[in-house]
């Protein structure tokens, strides 16, 4: 009994529990909705992203992170709250990230 307690406490210190002690199990990234090349339904098939959050998060595309979904101020952050662990932003090859001047400067 002894041993299985050291045992499961060596493997939480390495990591092997960690899912388990964060209360939630480990998602696979082939799971996960990437928001630069997810087809309309399939951004469709998230809770609260209907056919117009849906074309706007396509028209805004690429993404550099999740994140600026609510940053770029296309979804809530209550909804973000929703569906950030089911989505991801991987990079697209081949093409540099778009950048934005800072609200309020003009672009030269």
């Amino acid at each position: 009994m002894k041993r299985r307690a050291l045992l499961s406490g060596a493997a939480l210190l390495l990591g092997v529990g960690s899912a388990a002690a964060q209360g939630g199990r480990p998602v696979a990234t082939s799971s996960l909705i990437d928001l630069n090349s997810a087809s309309r339904d399939d951004l469709m098939s998230l809770d609260g992203i209907g056919e117009v959050r849906a074309d706007a998060i396509i028209r805004a595309r690429p993404f550099k992170a999740k994140t600026e979904l609510v940053e770029r101020r296309l979804i809530p952050e209550a909804l973000y709250d929703k569906i950030a662990d089911k989505v991801m932003a991987r990079p697209v090859p081949g093409i540099a990230p778009t950048t934005r001047p800072p609200a309020g400067q003009k672009r030269s």
